[in-house]
């Protein structure tokens, strides 16, 4: 819990000492729990204007005021924590910005486990640990594999040479391409694009003359 400055002549004191630690305390007040609240409500009493003093009812709104929004903090924590937990086993994109660079790349993956620390939630994605506010996109499994087929597919297609200084060399990883694309269900094929089917197709038949040719020129076999 954060500490809390304590109300000295009607103002905070951002620099005091606690006894029961060593050097001065700064406190942040980024977290207001019950004690905090009725120590700050006490010192509205105390310095309140006796000629406009503020009634018992208004007390009484803040302090509903205060549980209730404390009752949604609470129930949006929990939320998250039910969230965090249904991830588990999912595929993830995580958008992550480097605190030495401040450049933001994106991570994906499966997660593995969700660890609670501090009040915080993180995701545990390739062995690395994120925050769940890096969360960026949910995937189905089903539908990421099919992502992923078709970017090995695209990859795989621009590794090939030029069509114009394509061999029989190539052959294989043509036809590895194509067994490739044929052992995709029908759904994953609509991940591939039409520019990556039309490049294999043109070098299929630019495979196909060259092994024509090559068969053409092989000498004839003596009787």
């Amino acid at each position: 819990m954060a500490i809390i400055a304590p109300v000295e002549n009607g103002k905070l004191n951002y620099d005091y000492t606690d006894n029961s630690k060593k050097g001065k305390i700064n406190p942040t007040g980024s977290t207001l729990g019950y004690d905090q609240f009725l120590q700050l409500l006490c010192a509205e009493m105390q310095y309140q204007d006796p000629l406009e003093p503020t009634s018992n009812t208004d007390y009484v709104a803040q302090m509903a005021t205060f549980s209730q929004l404390e009752a949604t903090l609470s129930m949006s924590e929990t939320e998250s924590n039910s969230m965090a937990s249904s991830l588990v086993g999912k595929q993830v994109i995580l958008k992550v910005t480097s605190e030495t660079t401040g450049i933001t790349d994106y991570v994906d993956g499966r997660v593995d486990y969700v660890m609670y620390e501090n009040g915080e939630v993180f995701l545990s994605v390739n062995d690395g640990l994120y925050p769940l506010s890096s969360l960026d996109t949910v995937a189905d499994g089903e539908y990421y594999e099919g992502i992923t087929l078709a970017t090995t597919f695209a990859n795989m297609v621009k590794q090939l040479p030029l069509l114009e200084n394509l061999t029989v060399d190539w052959e294989k990883a043509i036809v590895q391409l194509r067994e490739l694309y044929n052992g995709m269900t029908s759904y994953q094929q609509r991940f591939v694009t039409e520019d990556s089917l039309k490049s294999l197709k043109e070098y299929e038949d630019r495979l196909s003359d060259l092994l024509k040719q090559q068969e053409q020129t092989k000498e004839p076999e003596t009787v």
